[in-house]
């Protein structure tokens, strides 16, 4: 399958505008480096200075060394703050390329729920139902109920 004029998701009715921005970025990344088995998830972050960081999750040869993309958006944000400066994230949205040619917004996996969540438990975080296959947003927190909190 080939990236190129996969449809894209339907935006939620109840996206805000700059996470409409968010989502567009995630595809277009995709679409742009996405590689079965290697490159199969983008996440664009927002953070509380408005700028907005990019992650393409990487596949590692013994799954273990694979990388998430939520993390490596995490990572990049972090890393484009001055010293000292908490990552503050409002916003995640992060997509896939189905089998039928389709984006489609995904949930975090558990450990970039967790990690998510310990950074920044009230940032909205896109996933999309189970049962009625519609994106809604989440608080981080939310997605980890009876979460332990951890002393930083």
């Amino acid at each position: 399958m080939s990236a190129v004029n996969v449809r894209p998701v339907a935006v939620p009715p109840s996206m805000h505008e700059d996470d409409v921005e968010l989502l567009a970025t995630a595809q277009h990344l995709l679409a742009r480096v996405w590689q079965s088995g290697r490159h199969e998830v983008a996440t664009a972050l927002r953070t509380a200075d408005g700028r907005v960081h990019t992650g393409v999750h990487v596949e590692g040869s013994c799954r273990r060394s694979s990388i998430c993309a939520e993390g490596v958006a995490m990572g990049t944000a972090r890393g484009a703050l001055p010293a000292g400066a908490e990552l503050s994230i409002t916003s995640v949205v992060s997509v896939q390329i189905k089998p039928a040619g389709w984006f489609r917004i995904i949930a975090p996996c558990g450990v970039c729920r967790e990690l998510i969540s310990d950074y920044c438990p009230d940032a909205t975080v896109w996933v999309t139902t189970v049962d009625g296959d519609e994106p809604l947003a989440l608080r981080a927190l939310d997605l980890l109920p009876e979460k332990s909190r951890r002393r930083w």
